[in-house]
């Protein structure tokens, strides 16, 4: 297990453990999230949990051109019942995000020390969010960071309405030009829309191409 100090680095992602635990500790600092969404690395823990880096092993992604859209999916999107937009409201989608109540989490994993770090790198133009909205009201939404080279590292997602995160999903996928969206960790609900397991050394090439 490594320790983070105040120095802004992280130790080989080869180094993890099976889990994908890398390290532990440090801050969240914009300069250290660069680096680490750069490096196949991200934060993630509970409330109640020290500050924990993970870089898993596979990875769990989705190719773009591979994405699976039902047909029950397919006729909702015809229907135009939802707008969906982008960076038209990121702490809105961020805050609705830390509400959700996941499985085998005590508490929510973004935190507010979490929520401020993130709407600071949307105010530097690294995180984006998808809105979308049923009669002018917020329903459901996403966001991530895109680093830049053509690969989008999805983060959290929530839904008030049934579909409305999977319409904010599909409709941003459909309309971008990226070659990977990163998932992280394995979801049925994103399997179910196409995304699949990859080494994370491949992972790795995707990121520095």
């Amino acid at each position: 297990m490594h320790f983070l100090n105040s120095n802004i680095e992280f130790p080989p992602v080869s180094q993890a453990s099976k889990e994908g635990i890398l390290a532990v500790g440090g801050d969240l600092s914009a300069e250290r999230l660069l680096m680490a969404y750069k490096s196949g690395i991200f934060p993630w823990f509970d409330d109640e949990e020290p500050l924990i880096w993970w870089s898993p092993d596979p990875r769990f992604v989705l190719f773009p051109k591979q994405l699976k859209v039902s047909k029950s999916m397919k006729q909702v999107l015809r229907n135009n019942d939802f707008e969906v937009t982008v960076n038209k409201d990121f702490e809105a989608v961020i805050n609705h995000c830390s509400k959700i109540k996941r499985d085998g989490q005590k508490g929510t994993w973004i935190t507010e020390s979490m929520k401020l770090a993130y709407i600071k790198l949307h105010e530097l133009g690294y995180a984006k969010s998808i809105e979308v909205w049923l009669d002018n009201e917020l329903v459901g939404g996403l966001y991530g960071i895109d680093v830049n080279n053509g690969v989008f590292c999805g983060e959290s997602m929530f839904s008030l309405v049934s579909n409305a995160s999977k319409v904010g999903f599909i409709t941003f996928i459909q309309n971008s030009n990226y070659k990977l969206i990163d998932c992280q960790v394995y979801t049925n609900h994103l399997e179910s829309l196409g995304a699949q397991d990859i080494s994370r050394d491949e992972f790795l090439k995707y990121l520095k191409d």
